[in-house]
């Protein structure tokens, strides 16, 4: 897997943007707030992660302007090309197209161009609430393979539809309230116990590489683990949503299921949000990244490309210098606010940026 070029208008800072990319490590330099993390949002918007700063579509176009457009182009699969495009207006639907062909779902780039992306807000991976956690297992499982990013959706759908009923129901279930409440938690049952062992599974395969991973970033400093919380325990999701549901109708909202799961991470057997210090919290988050690009690796026979934005900045200079170490092959691109690259960064190519403008040193 290898991006070429990117081409950005009325992209969060830029008006418009040309940029060629080398095939090994490319360094992205520059002040902070000028842009540089907008070139890498882009690519990772184009590889169908969406922002990996959490912002909403609508928060990537320029101000001032109706739409922003990406085009990236590379290759996949040695020496197919493949051309992206993104188009995303306030007032209409996102339009995307993959070699000129109108593409349904933006989750369906996840099949095209393959990148794991590494940023500061990872920490929330292990600082942040249950949520966040939810979305890289999802994230991973989409990675992993393609057709699972579809299980998420359908849940969604789903609850959507479920919560409406319930509420509509103002707490009682009686007539065709309970009959039709019966049809979606056939539904969510049959999702959710699929999404859950899913979960589980690609859990249970990463665990060894998290641990592997946290061992060498961490520099030996303690031991990783990592735990599926179930929000229904051992139970078949049926059978949890029938006990459930008395909660349910007085609430207005389903209350168990995969959308209330989480994630155990655990440094030392000490639950790693609140007793890991910043250093083993930043270790954490960078060896689940590096675990889901192992695994989509082994499994996609694919290599990803590697979005690395500003971690070494975090990193002491040992932590900093065991990443590298354990960074899988491939093209690398990075960003970095100081003048100086951190030590054992060797680019194949440089390029700064200064004011919204991007150019090659």
């Amino acid at each position: 897997m290898r991006v070429c070029s990117l081409s950005l208008v009325d992209f969060r800072s830029y008006a418009e943007a040309e940029v060629v990319f080398a095939p090994g490590m490319t360094a992205i330099i520059g002040p902070n707030g000028h842009g540089k993390t907008n070139l890498l949002e882009a690519l990772g918007f184009a590889a169908g992660l969406g922002s990996f700063r959490g912002a909403s579509d609508v928060a990537l176009i320029r101000d001032g302007a109706s739409a922003a457009v990406i085009r990236c182009s590379g290759f996949r699969d040695g020496d197919r090309e493949i051309l992206i495009e993104v188009e995303l207006a306030r007032a209409k639907p996102n339009r995307v197209r993959v070699n000129r062909q109108p593409v349904a779902r933006r989750r369906d780039l996840l099949g095209v161009l393959t990148a794991t992306a590494f940023s500061p807000e990872d920490l929330d991976l292990v600082k942040g609430e249950p949520a966040v956690r939810r979305r890289w297992m999802d994230d991973a499982l989409a990675a992993v393979r393609p057709s699972w990013g579809a299980l998420r959706s359908e849940l969604d759908r789903i609850l959507r539809q479920r919560n409406t009923l319930l509420r509509q129901a103002q707490g009682r279930a009686v007539g065709d309230v309970a009959i039709t409440l019966d049809v979606w938690d056939d539904k969510l049952a049959a999702v959710g116990d699929e999404l859950r062992i899913r979960r589980r599974d690609l859990l249970a395969a990463m665990e060894p590489r998290i641990q592997r991973h946290y061992g060498h970033i961490s520099q030996g400093q303690g031991d990783a683990g990592v735990t599926y919380l179930s929000s229904w325990g051992e139970d078949s999701l049926a059978e949890a949503l029938a006990a459930a549901r008395p909660t349910d109708l007085k609430r207005s909202t389903s209350t168990v299921g995969p959308h209330r799961d989480d994630v155990l991470l655990e440094v030392g057997g000490l639950p790693a949000r609140s007793h890991a210090s910043q250093g083993e919290q930043r270790s954490m988050a960078l060896a689940l990244r590096l675990a889901v690009d192992a695994e989509v690796r082994e499994c996609r026979g694919v290599e990803p490309v590697l979005l690395l934005d500003d971690v070494f900045s975090e990193l002491d200079a040992g932590r900093a210098a065991a990443l590298l170490e354990t960074l899988p092959p491939g093209q690398r691109i990075l960003t970095t606010a100081t003048s100086e690259l951190p030590a054992g960064v060797q680019p194949h190519q440089l390029i700064r940026v200064v004011n919204g403008t991007a150019r090659p040193v």
